[in-house]
């Protein structure tokens, strides 16, 4: 399988299929296709998982495509940002925002992920269910705004807004924390609570989210 990515706003991972290849997304994740390629709709990991996706926001289903003949389909992100590609080795997993995932070869594993903290799920930004992908096999991550990757030691920690992580590792660690001091919670504006993430591991940063232009947006028309 061959792929690239085109485009710098709004890219496209587009993937070049050899006969018998096959890519899972989202249900009626394709954004066009060239070629042969039978389409096949099914709840991938069998029941517990589907439920799992449909309590995570996601889709009951997820869509197979296995091409005939050599073939190209294409993936295109929904928002302005980056289209992240991982190689994952057998058993590698990482930790990423529901609404990340793009698609994968076959071979991916995709299941939800639970923050073991409840105080990390319902005040982090991130929420309190979160996406689990394990290899082995390629991803295509959907990231917003500009990504900024860290390669964090073990034991190094990493304080962000909340709804900034976009990826880590499943070695690292994320918690929340309280801004500290009363004028800061006041007055600051960076909201009264971080996130922390911990090493060691890869972490993935998204500048703008969904959720931050919409705010903003909505606080422009009610000015």
């Amino acid at each position: 399988m061959r792929y690239r990515v085109e485009g710098n706003t709004l890219p496209v991972a587009i993937l070049q299929l050899e006969a018998g290849e096959s890519i899972i997304s989202e249900a009626g994740g394709r954004t066009w296709s060239r070629g042969m390629i039978e389409t096949e709709t099914q709840a991938r990991g069998g029941a517990a998982k589907s439920i799992g996706r449909m309590f995570a926001g996601e889709s009951l289903f997820m869509s197979k495509y296995t091409a005939k003949a050599p073939a190209e389909i294409a993936f295109a992100s929904s928002f302005p940002g980056r289209i992240l590609v991982r190689e994952l080795k057998a058993g590698e997993s990482i930790i990423c925002q529901k609404s990340a995932f793009l698609a994968a070869t076959s071979g991916v594993d995709v299941s939800i992920y639970f923050q073991k903290r409840l105080a990390s799920g319902f005040f982090s930004g991130e929420g309190f269910i979160m996406q689990k992908l394990t290899g082995p096999g390629l991803v295509f991550l959907e990231l917003d705004g500009h990504v900024v990757e860290y390669d964090l030691a073990a034991g190094e920690r990493l304080t962000c807004d909340t709804g900034v992580l976009a990826v880590m590792s499943q070695s690292c660690t994320m918690s929340v924390e309280m801004v500290k001091g009363l004028k800061n919670m006041i007055f600051g504006r960076e909201g009264l609570f971080d996130t922390v993430i911990t090493g060691p591991g890869k972490v993935y940063l998204q500048s703008m989210t969904k959720a931050h232009l919409a705010a903003m947006l909505g606080y422009t028309v009610n000015k």
